[in-house]
C-alpha cells in the first residue's frame, strides 16, 4: 500500500537533507542550498488552469502563437529567456497527457522525435531536454529545451532553473532560432 501525503510528510518533515548540490558542476548557484520547511499536506489539490475545457489558454488562443501545426498537435515558442529556445507541443484537442486517445498516443512518439530533430536545427545545440511537467495546465504540452552546445556546466535537470539564470536570448537571435525549428518543422 503506497504512503499517504500525511504518512510522507510525518516521515519527512523532520528529516530533510541538503544533498551536496554545491560540488555539483551544474549547480548554477555558489555554496549550499538549504531545503524549505516541508508544509502539511493540503486536504486537495488546487485545480490546474483548464480543468475539463474551462478558460483553457490552449483552447481559447487556437493557434494563435504558433509557428507549425497539424490537424492534432501545434508546437510553439515560449518568449526568449535563457537557453536558445524552449518550445511546447500541445495537442489542438482538450486532452491531458494521461487520458490521451489511442491516435494520439500512438502520434506522439513519432511527434517528440520530429520536434527535438527541428529543435536541433538551431544549430550550436548540444543537447534537447523532452521534459513535461502537468501540474500547471490539464491541456497535454510536452516543452523542448535547447541546451546551449560546449556549456558542460548547463547539463542536465538543471537546465531548466538556467534557463532563468541566464539572461534572455537577444529577440533577434530568437527570432532566427523559431524559424529555423519552423522551417525544420516544415521539412
Amino acid at each position: 500500500m503506497p504512503e499517504t501525503p500525511e504518512q510522507v510528510w510525518e516521515r519527512a518533515h523532520g528529516a530533510l537533507q541538503s544533498p551536496p548540490i554545491e560540488e555539483w558542476e551544474t549547480f548554477p548557484f555558489v555554496g549550499a542550498a538549504r531545503p524549505r520547511e516541508l508544509e502539511r499536506p493540503v486536504d486537495a489539490e488546487t485545480p490546474r488552469h483548464g480543468v475539463d475545457g474551462v478558460e483553457c489558454r490552449r483552447c481559447r488562443e487556437g493557434d494563435e502563437g504558433a509557428f507549425w501545426a497539424n490537424g492534432n498537435w501545434i508546437v510553439r515558442a515560449l518568449p526568449p529567456s535563457g537557453l536558445p529556445i524552449v518550445v511546447m507541443l500541445e495537442t489542438r484537442a482538450h486532452h491531458d497527457f494521461p487520458e490521451l486517445p489511442d491516435e494520439l498516443a500512438a502520434e506522439l512518439g513519432p511527434m517528440l522525435l520530429r520536434v527535438q530533430r527541428a529543435v536541433f536545427a538551431v544549430g550550436e545545440v548540444g543537447n534537447v531536454h523532452v521534459c513535461r511537467w502537468g501540474d500547471g495546465s490539464e491541456h497535454c504540452h510536452v516543452w523542448f529545451m535547447a541546451r546551449p552546445a560546449r556549456l558542460p556546466q548547463l547539463i542536465g535537470s538543471f537546465a531548466a532553473i538556467w534557463d532563468d539564470v541566464l539572461p534572455p536570448v537577444p529577440e533577434d537571435v530568437w527570432r532566427e532560432n523559431c524559424e529555423r525549428v519552423r522551417a525544420a518543422l516544415e521539412a
